[in-house]
């Protein structure tokens, strides 16, 4: 059987040969920091990933397919693809939020970061944006979300308000996500801020 052929065959195979050339380059990879971290990126991915999808493919699609007489309409993408895509977002982020605050504690302490008790440092700053961004997913653009698609009863007017809070929550994480990501990358790796 290809393991292709499906998306839980793919992410199974992808974490065998991932853990097979990290044992072929150095078994001490694999240590429980590593991979804390290692999960924090996969999660990370999953839900910037989604947060551009959004505002680079999804929003310019359905502005198009409102107008588009001739097309299906934006229901197809509200319907079929938007509360799927926002179940893998909303999990995403909290996902990378709890892997970021677990790494947090082997890079020197959650308190000495997040709380910038020794001083500020980029990866403390990147938390907090990280932080704020989950609030908006969880406190602000998955509410709304729902009354936009349907899944919460709403008035056209409250869609249209909930509609305008989703967008500017969300564009704000993209807006966020640019120097959190900067931090982050630079923590580890001596980048930006470093």
């Amino acid at each position: 059987m290809n393991p292709l052929n499906s998306i839980l065959g793919t992410i199974i195979a992808g974490f065998i040969l991932a853990i097979a050339i990290a044992l072929a380059i150095d078994e001490n990879v694999l240590r429980i920091p590593s991979l804390i971290v290692w999960f924090h990126v996969l999660a990370g991915i999953t839900w910037i990933g989604l947060l551009y999808y959004f505002h680079f493919v999804q929003v310019p699609a359905l502005g198009e397919a409102a107008a588009d007489s001739s097309g299906p309409g934006p229901a197809a993408i509200g319907k079929y693809v938007a509360p799927r895509a926002l179940a893998w977002f909303r999990w995403g982020a909290l996902a990378t939020w709890l892997t970021g605050a677990a790494a947090l504690h082997y890079v020197g302490g959650i308190m000495e970061n997040f709380f910038f008790t020794n001083g500020v440092t980029a990866i403390g700053i990147g938390a907090w944006l990280g932080t704020i961004m989950l609030f908006n997913v969880w406190g602000l653009i998955w509410p709304n979300q729902k009354k936009v698609l349907g899944l919460k009863q709403a008035s056209d007017d409250e869609k249209a308000k909930a509609k305008k809070i989703a967008f500017i929550a969300s564009r704000t994480n993209t807006l966020l996500s640019i120097p959190m990501l900067a931090c982050m990358v630079s923590a580890g790796h001596g980048g930006l801020f470093y």
